[in-house]
């Protein structure tokens, strides 16, 4: 190599080294930031499903036991003047369903849950046509079956309700909710173990 080359070369590496550190130390720092932004963010989801879950209904009935209620399969939907409703299952209730409960007049098993999950509608503004959508998420209306908790409700039902405040993005027990707020309405459906909505074909 000839000596002029040589020498420039010799003169870059110092530089070319500075720059290869400057590089690796940054993308190091990079992934330290991002690390960091990603472990916040799901500490402040695993933190907001923790208060969600640490609520009980005023006699008691705990949002935990509903515990992943957010993935449970679609029973029915149903609308009122007020709410979109969508009726999620628990996987026991689901089997149960399966199995041709409540029809076959079988009542559904202990440890049965059941989920309304109301939101209010509005109109659609991106359909070419009318339809109503869900606007926000209004009340978690939550039922299980447990016969020793609650003897007096029919069928060993007890219910529960929960209000959600989009603007603080928090749930709170309804006052009025005792384990047997919903026994009046729906003894109206006794024979068909106090269940309104049946597994929808699909």
């Amino acid at each position: 190599m000839p000596e002029p080359l040589t020498k420039a070369v010799a003169q870059e590496q110092p530089e070319q080294i500075k720059t290869r550190t400057s590089v690796k130390r940054f993308i190091g720092i990079a992934s330290v930031a991002t690390a960091v932004a990603v472990f916040a963010v799901l500490v402040a989801a695993i933190v907001h499903a923790q208060e969600k879950y640490s609520l009980k209904s005023p006699s008691g009935i705990a949002f935990s036991d509903f515990k992943g209620y957010e993935d449970w399969s679609v029973v029915s939907s149903a609308r009122t003047e007020e709410v979109l409703k969508v009726i999620v299952g628990s996987p026991a209730m689901i089997k149960a369903y399966k199995a041709g409960v409540p029809g076959n007049g079988q009542p559904f098993p202990e440890g049965s849950r059941i989920v309304k999950i109301q939101w209010k509608p509005k109109k659609s503004t991106a359909a070419p046509f009318v339809v109503d959508v869900p606007d926000r998420l209004a009340q978690v209306f939550v039922m299980e079956k447990d016969t020793k908790r609650f003897p007096k409700s029919g069928g060993g039902w007890g219910y529960a309700v929960f209000n959600y405040d989009a603007a603080s993005d928090k749930f709170t027990p309804d006052p009025k909710s005792l384990s047997d707020c919903g026994n009046a309405c729906h003894t109206a459906v006794k024979a068909k173990d106090y269940i309104f909505h049946p597994y929808q074909k699909r």
